[in-house]
């Protein structure tokens, strides 16, 4: 019975857009290195699809994920996006070109394994494997510090956003925009984790150190508004959260209040950055001043 439903679960979980709305551009032939995204079907991707840095990156499940960098030249901040489970990243460039230019910071997205370009298949364990990959990318070929990057997860994409959220300690910030508390949760209103569920964010948020935003559509039809609440009574770090009236399992975007809350989220995150900075540099400076005066004393004997 438990391997039944959480193989409900998981089919539940994943809907990759078939075909892929987008197709990578490769430098001298399909072997050459991911110089671009081209959208093939259904939204263009705008001035994201323009501007994108793609790169196609692999993992330690032995796959190939698509990504694209949007760069914002006054960004102070990283924000590292998990889609949903029935978008590709050729339908969320549009909209992650918008968050950058609103909110003046980097945006790296990327697909899961099975969907878009990526290879493999889609699986809870491989989406960790992915954002682990995604996170070593920001650090390695962007050179981000992990104080500097803001993990934002959408619906299932809450999943791998807890997971490396639940590892990393120093992390600026997280953001869970219609959130699961589980897998089998959105089925079923068990009261208990069952060892064969699938993304244990009840379970993970207890373990994220940094501050947590949480928003939700109290007339979601898909992920009850409740797994919102819940996770946010969790959080050990909570900031305001957002509960949107009205608002479904696909359209927060649409609403007002969405953009100017995210907004106001990241300035205050943007000036903890500055003061835990100033911090981290008085205390440097204090630490010197102690050893040069213990240098000092030790000169007079």
């Amino acid at each position: 019975m438990g391997n039944v439903t959480a193989s409900v679960a998981a089919r539940f979980a994943f809907f990759p857009p078939d075909p892929a709305s987008y197709e990578v551009v490769r430098r001298g032939g399909s072997d050459g290195e991911a110089a671009g995204i081209r959208i093939v079907s259904g939204i263009g991707g705008g001035r994201g699809e323009r501007d994108a840095e793609v790169h196609v990156i692999s993992t330690r499940s032995g796959t190939k994920v698509a990504t694209a960098f949007l760069r914002h030249p006054g960004a102070k901040l990283t924000l590292l996006y998990s889609h949903g489970n029935a978008a590709d990243l050729g339908q969320m460039l549009e909209l992650l070109s918008e968050l950058r230019s609103h909110l003046k910071l980097n945006v790296m997205c990327y697909d899961y394994s099975g969907y878009g370009a990526s290879t493999g298949k889609p699986t809870e364990h491989n989406t960790y494997h992915d954002i682990e990959a995604v996170y070593d990318c920001l650090k390695k070929q962007y050179d981000i510090r992990q104080e500097d990057i803001i993990l934002y997860g959408q619906s299932v994409g809450s999943g791998p956003t807890l997971h490396l959220a639940s590892r990393l300690k120093n992390l600026r910030g997280v953001v869970l925009h219609s959130p699961i508390l589980s897998g089998i949760r959105v089925l079923y209103p068990i009261k208990v984790t069952l060892p064969f569920d699938i993304f244990k964010n009840i379970d993970r948020i207890k373990q994220v150190k940094c501050p947590v935003l949480v928003m939700h559509g109290t007339a979601d039809e898909i992920v009850d508004f409740s797994h919102g609440k819940r996770l946010y009574e969790l959080a050990k770090e909570k900031y305001d959260p957002l509960w949107v009236t009205g608002g479904g399992h696909c359209n927060l975007e649409t609403f007002p209040e969405y953009i100017k809350h995210l907004r106001k989220f990241i300035s205050d995150m943007e000036k903890l950055q500055a003061e835990r900075s100033a911090y981290a540099n008085a205390s440097s400076i204090n630490e010197t001043e102690v050893k040069h005066n213990k240098c000092l004393r030790f000169g007079k004997r």
